[in-house]
């Protein structure tokens, strides 16, 4: 069975748009990226925690999302 986060964070790969919002809100304001991820998976009828993203990010062994974690991680 496929999480809420797994399916969210797949639709928001295929999504150039977002995908891109989301690594340039990282690179600002690192927690404002995690809410962002909550509120688009809201919008999606997709819900999740920050908790949840995090702990799934960590699972992923992509060399873009360990870079995007690495700094999310430092303003966590």
């Amino acid at each position: 069975m496929t999480s809420n986060v797994e399916k969210l964070y797949s639709l928001i790969a295929n999504d150039s748009k977002k995908k891109q919002s989301l690594f340039l809100i990282a690179l600002n304001n690192p927690k404002s990226a995690l809410e962002r991820i909550c509120e688009i998976g809201k919008e999606l009828d997709i819900r999740v925690t920050k908790e949840e993203v995090v702990q799934y990010l960590e699972t992923i062994d992509d060399e873009a999302t360990k870079l995007w974690l690495i700094k999310a991680r430092g303003g966590l």
